[in-house]
């Protein structure tokens, strides 16, 4: 399903994002699901699909992770089913993150969705990214308290929930309604009725992800191996005493590391472009030969791109799933990053190229890339 959102990006960027949280009523008008809670319940039965049940009884809460054998055992209240990653593994799922494409790709993480009897949330809690909540079936009452320090704790080892606090969003939800939240402000919702969200999250490295992925980079290829030198070095009075232009010099070689855009950018696409989930990867069996590839795209088919793969670009450079594609077609490639289906007409003059073909039929053979004819 083609979903459209009814929003204004540049007004939005300007007084909500990452400054202010909202309620976007009837963001998608006629708004239909894309899953069913059964086939919610089915993913959370699979071993690679990463999902949990949070329940609660009389201020005591349990979490429980799939993959689930059976649902027979819950009652009629105060417990949701959470999904992970749905976009993997649910085309038209998926499409439900592509109006939200306005932003970069590179910031999208994932799709959650939640399927919650009545009574069911998960308490209220803080986020560290932004996430627009999209009410499905059902109805839903969201609060949204001020930004400010608060305590958190754990009423059970998986679950982190912050104390009860004033709601500036004190808002029912109806289908099509979304809630945009940035990080840091605390929110909680239950549902008033069986009920769906989605849940479009939006991925924010921290610093301590940022250095530990760089470091892995330096030392995966041997860089930074140049040591530390002082032929004029100063005299002090305590000889234990680490002066601070040694400290300086200490942290000026260290930035030489970073300060390096070739090596710099190379590893952030690839780090950046790595997916946090597991993917519904299926190779094609038999595998496709180049001239087959270049057959079925000239007879109208569309390589459609595999859910939840990040494909990004840094000027000519081409990342895909933590890997950097080499080829003399950028062209090319930055249409396989830009766009999730792809036919002939778009590839253009690359489809003659038997060098970009073979790398083409490889990607596809890897599973990353599928045919889906048009109807």
């Amino acid at each position: 399903m083609d979903y459209q959102l009814d929003l204004n990006w540049p007004d939005f960027i300007q007084r909500y994002w990452q400054k202010r949280p909202v309620v976007l009523k009837r963001g998608f008008k006629n708004f239909v699901d894309p899953i069913s809670p059964d086939e919610l319940a089915g993913l959370a039965m699979e071993n690679e699909v990463d999902s949990r049940l949070v329940s609660h009884d009389n201020d005591k809460w349990q979490v429980a992770h799939g993959p689930f054998e059976s649902f027979d055992h819950l009652g009629e209240n105060n417990w949701s089913l959470l999904v992970q990653a749905v976009d993997h593994w649910h085309e038209p799922s998926a499409a439900l993150m592509r109006p939200f494409r306005f932003l970069p790709d590179w910031r999208t993480d994932d799709l959650m969705i939640s399927f919650s009897v009545p009574g069911g949330g998960v308490g209220p809690h803080l986020d560290q990214y932004d996430v627009f909540i999209i009410q499905g079936t059902g109805r839903r009452r969201w609060r949204v308290g001020e930004k400010v320090a608060m305590k958190q704790h754990c009423p059970h080892p998986d679950l982190l929930q912050v104390e009860p606090f004033d709601a500036i969003i004190d808002e029912e939800m109806e289908p099509g309604d979304i809630l945009y939240i940035p990080p840091g402000f605390p929110h909680e919702g239950y549902s008033l009725e069986s009920a769906i969200n989605y849940s479009v999250g939006f991925r924010a490295p921290s610093g301590r992800e940022l250095i530990s992925g760089f470091a892995d980079y330096v030392l995966s290829r041997e860089l930074g191996s140049r040591r530390f030198t002082d032929p004029d070095v100063p005299a002090r009075e305590n000889t234990a005493e680490i002066l601070p232009q040694e400290l300086d010099g200490i942290r000026e070689m260290m930035l030489e590391v970073i300060n390096q855009p070739e090596h710099f950018n190379q590893w952030f696409g690839e780090f950046i472009s790595q997916s946090r989930h597991e993917l519904d990867v299926a190779p094609p069996e038999p595998p496709y030969q180049p001239d087959e590839i270049y057959d079925a795209l000239q007879q109208g088919d569309s390589l459609q791109r595999l859910g939840g793969l990040r494909v990004l670009s840094i000027g000519d450079a081409v990342f895909v799933n933590g890997e950097q594609l080499e080829s003399q077609r950028p062209d090319a490639l930055r249409v396989l990053a830009n766009q999730h289906s792809v036919h002939a007409a778009d590839l253009g003059e690359a489809l003659d190229d038997p060098s970009f073909l073979a790398q083409l039929a490889a990607l596809v053979n890897s599973g990353y890339w599928y045919f889906s004819e048009e109807e």
